[in-house]
Parts: structure tokens; C-alpha cells; sequence
């Protein structure tokens, strides 16, 4: 039976969600406006003094190699965490879902990463990392492997994904684990009377059930990659060496605030919004076609 809150008036259901609409109003809109706005002028640096110029910032941007090499980085950073962030938060909920010993304390740790700011993210595993005094370049080394992510791009990038994998590893490990405690056992139970092996029971039963879990968190780690790791990469290299960790979103913070290149940071501001929205079209369009509510 469907319970529906009726309001004699209309003020107080107004005065409930102006908040949030406030909110939504001054921190999302009129941010996306004024990209929009400052995407077709040339400003100077303190923003004083505005000129039009249509789409030209667009047209630069465009014939800009280091930016549409920026894409590929952006492309392979992105498709990387999401993949082995949620294959990796997948087996880890699957394992602790298990009734072992210190199933609840191996919960608690792998959440606790979630609670650490991205940009200390970046600090631990930098140091982690360090070539001088980093113990696991020290163990690398130990296995023949001279790690140097200063120098190294390839080195570089596989860092910052280790970094932000780890970061987002707690969030989709706790909403696989609530996804998995909510599959009834008598469905497992069956399977296995049915002679199904482990594997094949989690192909065919459990992971079906997930879909709907999977595909939310496949949308949030895509929009997580894109914009919420910019903190770890800014701490951990700065986009470097040589632009081989500068990202779509790290590239629009260095043109804006350090090149004070206001006029083509929005116009890439403008590009990346377009590129996030088609892309969750595309997830909404064709990839939730697949998951069975």
C-alpha cells in the first residue's frame, strides 16, 4: 500500500526543498552558466576585461595535440580505475560476505579507506612510491623493477590509478556487500542442490542479481575517474612528467589557474561536461538494457 504525504498548503513543501534547490541552483547551474559564457571570450587574467570571440576557443583547443593527447590519457585512466576498482571491490565484498572469522573486522578496515581526503590519497601513495625512499620502489627494486614515476610516464600513470582505485575501492565495496547480503540464500542454496559450482553460481545467480548495483556503480566510478581524482593526481604528479598524468579535469585546473588561460579552462570546462553527460547517456541508452531489476 502506497503512503503519500498530503500538505494542506503549498508554502511548506516549497520551504522543504528550497534548500536543496538553492543549492543545485548556485553550486551546479550558474558554475555550467558561466563556462558556457566565458567559453566564447578572451579575458584576461583578473577577468577585468572581456572580449568576444565566438567559438574560437573551441577551434585552438581543438588543434591543441597536448590536449586531445590529454583525451587518450583521460580514456585509458578512466576505463583502468573503473574496471579494477569494481572488479577488485566485487571479489573483496564477495569474500567478506562469507561467514568467516573477522568477517566484520575485514569490513570496517577496507571501509576505512573511504574516509581518507583524495588529496592525502595522493601524499601516501607518493611516498609509497617514492624512488629514494619509498618502500614499495624499494621492494620493486628488490625484483629487478627500477621504479621512478618522476621520470617515468608509463611509471607515473600506473600510480595515480593504484591511488585512485584505492580511494574508491571502500565506496563500491559497501554497496556490493549491501547488494550481495540482499540476494536471498534460499537462491544460492537451490543452485548448489542443482550441483552448480561456485564459479558457475556466481555467473548465473549472484552476479544477474548485482546488475542493477553494478551499473549504478559503473556510472559513479566513470564520474569519479573524470572529476573526483584530480586531488590525488595534483598531489601525487602534478599532471607530469611530461603531461603523461594530465587528465581532462587536471588540464582545465592548470590552464585556469596557472597558465591563467581563463577564456579556453571554460571552454574545456564546456568540453568535459558534454563528454560526461554523452557518456552517461550511452550507459543509460544501451548498458542498462542489460541489467535485470
Amino acid at each position: 500500500m502506497e503512503k503519500r504525504v498530503v500538505f494542506r498548503g503549498r508554502w511548506l513543501p516549497v520551504a522543504l526543498i528550497a534548500p536543496q534547490i538553492a543549492i543545485i541552483l548556485v553550486f551546479f547551474y550558474w558554475p555550467a552558466i558561466q563556462a558556457l559564457v566565458q567559453s566564447v571570450f578572451i579575458q584576461d587574467a583578473f577577468g577585468g576585461r572581456m572580449e568576444f570571440v565566438g567559438l574560437e576557443n573551441f577551434e585552438v583547443l581543438f588543434a591543441d595535440e597536448l590536449y586531445l593527447n590529454s583525451f587518450r590519457i583521460t580514456a585509458i585512466f578512466s576505463v583502468a580505475v573503473a574496471a579494477i576498482g569494481l572488479v577488485t571491490s566485487l571479489a573483496l565484498a564477495y569474500f567478506a560476505d562469507r561467514a568467516i572469522r573477522g568477517a566484520l573486522a575485514f569490513r570496517t578496515m577496507l571501509i576505512i579507506p573511504y574516509a581518507v581526503a583524495p588529496a592525502i590519497v595522493g601524499v601516501l601513495w607518493m611516498f609509497l612510491f617514492n624512488p629514494t625512499l619509498g618502500i614499495v620502489a624499494h621492494w620493486l627494486r628488490g625484483f629487478g623493477i627500477d621504479w621512478n614515476h618522476v621520470l617515468d610516464g608509463d611509471q607515473a600513470m600506473i600510480l595515480v590509478i593504484i591511488a585512485a582505485v584505492w580511494k574508491q575501492i571502500s565506496y563500491n565495496f559497501i554497496f556490493f556487500l549491501a547488494g550481495l547480503q540482499s540476494i536471498p540464500k534460499s537462491l544460492i542454496e537451490a543452485a548448489a542442490l542443482d550441483g552448480a559450482g561456485a564459479w558457475r553460481t556466481f555467473r548465473s545467480v549472484i552476479f544477474p542479481l548485482l546488475s542493477p548495483t553494478t551499473f549504478f556503480l559503473l556510472v559513479i566510478n566513470v564520474v569519479y575517474a573524470f572529476f573526483d581524482t584530480f586531488a590525488i593526481i595534483d598531489a601525487a604528479t602534478e599532471g607530469g612528467p611530461a603531461k603523461a598524468t594530465e587528465i581532462l579535469v587536471y588540464k582545465v585546473f592548470y590552464d585556469g589557474f596557472k597558465a591563467l588561460d581563463i577564456g579556453s579552462s571554460a571552454a574545456q570546462s564546456v568540453v568535459l561536461m558534454a563528454i560526461v553527460l554523452v557518456l552517461t547517456f550511452v550507459q543509460f541508452r544501451f548498458i542498462e538494457r542489460r541489467v535485470q531489476y
